[in-house]
């Protein structure tokens, strides 16, 4: 299934999951180079005496069932490579970041002499797999040696529970009878949870009498989604036996070799002797790897493929038509601020050649670190980043530069794109800058995902998934939160390849990267967009182009759409339930179970009932290239989690009102203030040109009409700047001039073309946000 076959190193514990990715890694086309395991240190001094045992009930690894772990080897006839497990767990932190200079060593750090050293004896090694499913704090340590090592992570099971499921409704125990189908035997054997007692151990979970057993047993005590599969460390497994793939002889644990050791508060664990290999009766037929591969996409964006599919050429009445404001409560005039989050551009001072790009970052890098330094900042507290190349082929020269900025977990989000020779002459880079302030207090929350799944891309370079902060000033705990996704294109998760070029790529790819979007939204507990760009390629010609904004358009509007409550599948980290005393609030519920995308309920029941009156605005952009030379690339400019019901608002201004432009405003209540979110558009074209400065001033000039008609003014009657505009470049003079590039006002796109949804032509598309505190 996948274009490049890898050879793999596989952690294994002897649980399910591990073994079960083994079976995902094979079915995609990648080879099984050795087995790697971490022990506790304690086996390599037994006592003799079972009772004197300890688990080390590590975060990390799972420490019991080892005794048959030796026998794997010769079981798979893979070469099997153990360790033993060296220090604590020094870092509680969900996100990893390692640091050599830190006193005391963290038990992830046993990984990297193993793999290592596996590494030396098999050299055609470059991938690594593991079997997370949820715990970040799993997937983030076995990412962090694998990257060190330059090894590819592999996370195959990674967000398995929520990828669409054969039942409907889901079962959360699917993963367990998928198991079953694939042919492993694994039993339970160890409880600690008061919904699973000793009369458990040794159950075959991998089937559907005992996952149903485990899942009764567990509801009776109010577990939550995840419970099922073990995830919370209710329980542990340990493989006996697998498909003919993999497993070329079983293993047999004699009744009396297994017993029981109770550690006390309900844990309790089979220790096992005696353990010994059987031959297997292997056919032809047996050789089959079922190991399930989810579809490609959820059932809404399949109904997205095929409504794009049936009817392309359909041209969109436009349902944005926003609604009428109510005055913004306990607001007066003049009450208008800058929000605090700092907006910087970066651009060299001088003229590089093409062939000089990395020195030209580098000189850019260097402007950034001074900007952060003066602000008391570092670069570890950066929100998002927008990168703008000459030539997509620069693109991995740029990237070594650029990841040097970042030492800390969950760097900033990101988006690249190519703008060819719109960039001004002798300019090969541009770079875009959000930061919150030093000044404000911060919870800042991230998404860094490495290894390869079937849930979304992987971010194999210095940026995350997604970064979240707080959106109003003095904000305390729960409250809503801004999240910055970093630009989806469509690659195929498992595969990290664009989907094959067909009569149907365009929607394909359209539709795939719009689920990558919602995939991590939903992750980030985002309820609501502010606005978005899709950004496409350089078209053949304008109509081609417009069918590509009428499509990316609808798409956006069928996703915004009513639907039909559906079951949710919780999503919460184990790390969270341990640790995380806000993760009810950043769940959104005491349930765990996500809000929708989009949740309605955030919007006065007035708009609820006018649902066209809620799509956030969408617009085209056509630059030049994008990466990996995809079609489309999705940016998200905002989404907001942690909203309150009637919170929020979203208001529109047509042309008539606003001499040719037409606004956006989602307008967000919390306790410290109000926050206000404005998108601008220019639909009628300029009659003159004009230079970037003064197409910003007649933004600025509409913006403040626009607040107007919200019931406020401008601060001291001086609207505040864009923090970020895209330009129809042939309506712009003067890009080139160099006391014009030197001296941006705002982070400017250049582009080749704006649409709407409804293919009409944009000239301009400025992004403001204000705060208002309350009175």
């Amino acid at each position: 299934m996948s274009h490049e076959g890898l050879g793999v190193i596989a952690l294994i514990s002897g649980g399910k999951d591990s073994f079960y990715s083994v079976l995902h890694c094979m079915q995609n086309g990648h080879r099984i180079i050795a087995l790697a395991n971490l022990y506790p240190p304690s086996l390599d001094a037994p006592t003799g005496l079972l009772e004197d045992k300890k688990d080390l009930n590590s975060f990390m690894y799972q420490t019991v069932g080892h005794e048959v772990i030796p026998l794997y080897g010769d079981a798979t006839g893979i070469p099997l490579y153990r360790q033993p497990i060296n220090g604590s767990a020094v870092h509680h932190e969900r996100d990893y970041a390692y640091d050599a200079t830190e006193e005391g060593v963290d038990e992830t750090e046993s990984m990297l002499p193993l793999i290592q050293s596996i590494k030396e004896k098999h050299p055609e090694a470059n991938a690594l797999c593991s079997g997370a499913i949820l715990s970040t704090y799993q997937r983030t340590r076995v990412e962090s040696i694998a990257v060190r090592l330059g090894l590819t992570p592999l996370a195959y099971l990674w967000k398995y529970p929520v990828l669409p499921s054969p039942m409907i409704p889901k079962n959360e125990a699917q993963l367990l009878i998928d198991m079953e189908v694939a042919g492993l035997d694994a039993r339970i054997i160890k409880v600690a949870s008061a919904g699973l007692d000793e009369s458990h151990l040794w159950e075959r979970v991998s089937s559907e009498a005992g996952s149903n057993r485990v899942k009764h047993a567990l509801h009776k005590f109010g577990a939550v989604d995840g419970a099922a599969l073990g995830e919370g460390g209710e329980f542990e497994t340990l493989v006996l036996d697998g498909p003919a793939c993999l497993f070329k002889k079983s293993i047999c644990v004699p009744d009396q070799s297994r017993v029981a050791v109770r550690e006390g508060g309900g844990s309790t664990w089979l220790a096992t002797r005696g353990a010994q290999l059987q031959e297997k009766n292997i056919f032809s037929e047996d050789l089959a790897n079922n190991a399930r591969v989810p579809s490609l996409l959820d059932s809404r964006f399949a109904q997205v493929l095929e409504a794009l599919t049936e009817r392309p050429q359909v041209v969109l009445e436009h349902t944005t038509k926003g609604s009428d404001a109510r005055p913004l409560s306990k607001v007066g005039p003049n009450c208008v601020n800058d929000s605090e989050l700092l907006s910087w551009s970066f651009i060299a001072d001088t003229n590089f050649e093409t062939e000089m790009i990395k020195e030209e970052t580098r000189s850019i890098l260097g402007k950034l670190r001074e900007a952060l330094t003066a602000h008391s900042l570092d670069e570890a507290q950066l929100s998002t980043v927008v990168i703008i190349l000459r030539n997509m082929g620069d693109f991995t020269k740029i990237n070594q530069e650029y990841g040097t900025l970042f030492k800390s977990p969950n760097p900033a989000s990101r988006v690249t794109i190519s703008c060819g020779d719109l960039l001004p002459d002798g300019r090969n880079i541009m770079i875009y800058i959000t930061v919150p302030p030093a000044s404000q207090t911060l919870e800042r929350g991230g998404l860094h995902v490495q290894s390869r799944s079937y849930w979304a891309p992987a971010n194999i370079g210095p940026y995350s998934q997604a970064i979240d902060i707080p959106i109003l000033r003095d904000q305390r705990a729960p409250g809503p939160r801004s999240v910055y996704i970093a630009g989806q294109i469509p690659l195929i998760p498992h595969s990290m390849t664009l989907p094959a070029s067909s009569s149907t790529s365009l929607v394909e790819q359209i539709t795939l990267s719009l689920q990558h979007l919602w995939r991590i939204g939903t992750h980030m507990n985002v309820q609501q967009w502010t606005s978005v760009v899709a950004y496409f390629d350089k078209s053949a010609s304008e109509a081609d182009m417009r069918q590509k904004a009428e499509l990316a358009g609808r798409a956006w509007n069928i996703m915004h759409a009513p639907v039909e409550e559906e079951e949710h599948v919780g999503e919460l980290d184990p790390w969270d339930l341990k640790y995380n005393s806000q993760h009810m609030s950043l769940a959104g519920s005491a349930d765990s179970n996500p809000k929708p995308l989009p949740d309605f309920e955030v919007f006065p029941m007035r708009q609820q009932n006018e649902p066209e009156t809620c799509v956030p605005p969408f617009f085209a952009v056509e630059v030049t290239e994008l990466p990996r030379q995809s079609t489309i690339e999705w940016h998200a400019h905002m989404g907001l989690s942690g909203l309150e019901e009637a919170s929020t608002q979203l208001v529109s201004h047509a042309e008539s009102q606003l001499g040719g432009w037409r606004s956006w405003s989602m307008i967000v209540r919390g306790d410290s203030g109000t926050f206000v979110l404005t998108a601008l558009a220019q639909l009628e074209k300029p009659d003159t040109k004009t230079d970037v400065h003064g197409t910003m001033a007649e933004a600025q000039d509409t913006y403040a009409d626009s607040i107007r008609r919200l019931g406020v003014d401008s601060t001291d009657g001086v609207p505040p700047r864009p923090y970020m505009m895209y330009v129809d470049m042939e309506n712009l003079s003067g890009w080139r001039r160099k006391d014009s590039i030197l001296k941006l006002p705002c982070a400017v796109i250049p582009s080749h073309s704006i649409w709407t949804a409804d293919g009409k032509k944009a000239f301009c598309v400025a992004l403001f946000r204000a705060y208002m505190s309350a009175a």
